[in-house]
């Protein structure tokens, strides 16, 4: 990934507080010579290793877990807030107009070997992890318990589990860092008025990492 100085982000734990936040990631590998991706959620356990260890499962259909004999080398892209930028925002725009659009964006790229897991155990005790990160939140939450064992048992023949031991992580955070002051609060403000959510998130990064400069 292309990383200018400004935008690198090497704190592991901003990093992995990405993936939870955003578990949703893009499993990208090369199958017979040409690049494969597959779009999965994951779980980060930080402890399993260094960089921590991802956890997934697939659907038993995917040919992405199929002829294999022992890992596979695969990256594993997680998107957290991203937004368009427009000029119109920099108050720099109105003094001498030297400025152009640009996107926004944070992401983290997660490398390593890719092996996949058929064990029951391990599959039910992955889902209970992962359902319980999504659900934890909920006025009422939802558990693998709650369906019958039996029907578990057979929905989990349909599935197949990995794991990505993150031998490599980058991250790249362009928030704006190379705009002045001025510009990166005209741009906080134009991303709180323009929308809630995804917006108001950017400008928190805008204003976080002008902070740290």
């Amino acid at each position: 990934m292309y990383q200018p100085p400004l935008f690198r982000e090497d704190r592991l734990e901003v990093m992995h507080g990405l993936i939870r936040a955003h578990p949703f990631a893009t499993l990208v590998t090369l199958e017979a010579g040409a690049l494969s991706a597959n779009h999965l959620p994951m779980i980060l356990h930080p402890k399993l290793s260094a960089n921590g260890t991802l956890h997934g499962h697939m659907a038993r259909a995917n040919p992405l877990w199929q002829n294999r004999d022992g890992g596979v080398d695969a990256l594993a892209i997680f998107h957290g807030p991203q937004q368009y930028i427009t000029p119109s925002w920099y108050p720099s725009k109105k003094e001498h107009g030297k400025v152009v659009p640009t996107w926004n964006y944070a992401v983290v790229h997660a490398h390593g070997p890719l092996t996949t897991i058929e064990d029951p155990a391990w599959l039910r005790a992955h889902l209970e992890a992962l359902t319980g990160q999504q659900e934890g939140g909920r006025p009422v939450p939802w558990f693998v318990s709650d369906a019958p064992d039996d029907f578990i048992a057979h929905q989990l023949k349909g599935i197949v589990g990995f794991e990505l031991t993150i031998g490599r992580i980058e991250g790249k955070w362009k928030v704006s860092q190379n705009r002045d002051e001025r510009d990166r609060t005209g741009v906080s403000r134009g991303l709180r008025f323009e929308s809630p959510g995804q917006a108001s998130d950017m400008a928190d990064l805008v204003e976080r990492y002008g902070e740290e400069r």
